[in-house]
């Protein structure tokens, strides 16, 4: 293991190592994964400020259909 490793990097090297070593559950998991979206995979590739944008979106549209549609 690198000292150096980010806990982003190291997650997904970890993920990967499980992937490899348990395949019959990787094909459960795809499976799994395309009904419902992969909220995990999503948060890490936007970072904690697309992260915080979404949130806002989502409130923002909320606040606007509950105002015009009433």
């Amino acid at each position: 293991m690198n000292n150096n490793e980010t806990p982003e990097s190291r997650r997904e090297r970890l993920r990967q190592e499980e992937l490899k070593n348990n395949p019959t559950a990787n094909v459960g998991d795809a499976f799994n994964r395309a009904n419902s979206g992969g909220l995990v995979d999503l948060v890490g590739s936007l970072g904690w400020r697309g992260t915080g944008v979404l949130i806002l979106v989502l409130i923002v549209g909320f606040i606007i259909f509950s105002v015009f549609y009433r």
